[in-house]
């Protein structure tokens, strides 16, 4: 009849069953993932979130209390604290690491790419060396085998030439430098390597065309080299920049391994941070300088991201 309502065909509805399959079966590959994102990251960093939050402490450990802001408080505006000293240390220690790392790494991976260099690859080969041995193992080695006051092939070296002896770990701006050191030896490898590959990407002929128009080495590499690589390394170099921040293995166990204290109090933000948490047991107060840490990367990795994209 007219008033009776003609029903859907039946492939129009398997059809839209069909679709609706097809639209969620990406979903429900990425459930497993999500959950183990949920897991391992989001839930750490609300848990830290809310224990910065509390005076949760070894005496505190189940009766611990809400308290608001104070730790952050306590860790921004009071300045025997010690994190603000920790930061500006974290920031110098930064800063000097890059600049160095760039600027020695750039001109090792032009010297071995000079015209005419023999053994380049066993060059490269060796270089590679440092980087890939553990950081565990090379901060021992260094800190048994070269800055030991007694031991130390440093140390021998300067008796050898009349001077006395050092410790290199014992105030806080010579194990600064060591440790710079160190980290230098360790990182610059990947540094050398990623702008050594740039480098094999430059046009030749852009060098040949400046050579006749009577560009010098300095020019040409000034004109040509650094804009033609500067897109490739900057990921690498910002990557570099996150690791050397959050940089704790090298400067605790040079110099506040337990059973080793060399007398030096150098901090960083994230050694402040572990001293808090596991020397003095103050986990809120740890646990907040650890969610400002969290914001400055997340901040400084906005501004990265945005000027990556600009370039």
């Amino acid at each position: 009849s007219q008033g009776r309502r003609i029903p859907p065909p039946l492939s129009s509805k398997r059809g839209g069953t069909m679709e609706q399959k097809r639209r969620w079966k990406p979903w429900l590959y990425c459930v497993p993932a999500m959950l183990l994102i949920l897991i391992v990251i989001v839930f750490p960093i609300a848990y830290t979130g809310w224990i910065s939050l509390t005076n949760m402490n070894l005496y505190h450990w189940t009766d611990y209390e809400v308290i608001g802001l104070s730790n952050y408080a306590r860790a921004l505006f009071k300045f025997d604290s010690g994190f603000l000293s920790a930061l500006g240390t974290t920031l110098v220690w930064t800063a000097l690491n890059m600049v160095i790392q760039i600027g020695l790494g750039f001109l090792i991976a032009l010297g071995l790419n000079a015209p005419g260099l023999r053994l380049k690859r066993v060059y490269k080969t060796l270089l590679m060396v440092p980087w890939a041995v553990p950081a565990y193992i090379s901060i021992l080695l260094w800190r048994v085998g070269m800055f030991n006051t007694e031991f130390g092939i440093l140390n021998k070296l300067l008796v050898l030439l009349g001077f006395g002896k050092v410790d290199f770990l014992a105030s806080n701006g010579i194990a600064f430098l060591s440790c710079m050191v160190l980290n230098l030896w360790m990182a610059l490898p990947f540094m050398i390597s990623t702008i050594d590959g740039a480098l094999q990407s430059v046009d030749s002929s852009l060098y040949e065309s400046a050579t006749l128009d009577g560009a010098g080495f300095w020019t040409r590499t000034r004109s040509i080299t650094v804009p033609t690589i500067r897109p490739i390394i900057a990921p690498a170099a910002v990557m570099t920049t996150f690791i050397t921040f959050k940089q704790f293995d090298i400067i605790y166990l040079l110099t506040q391994q337990r059973g080793y204290m060399t007398g030096a109090t150098l901090n960083t933000v994230i050694t402040y941070a572990h001293q808090n948490a596991f020397a003095s047991n103050n986990y809120g107060l740890s646990s907040a300088v650890s969610m400002l840490l969290f914001v400055i990367i997340i901040l400084f990795s906005i501004l990265t991201n945005r000027s990556l994209r600009e370039d």
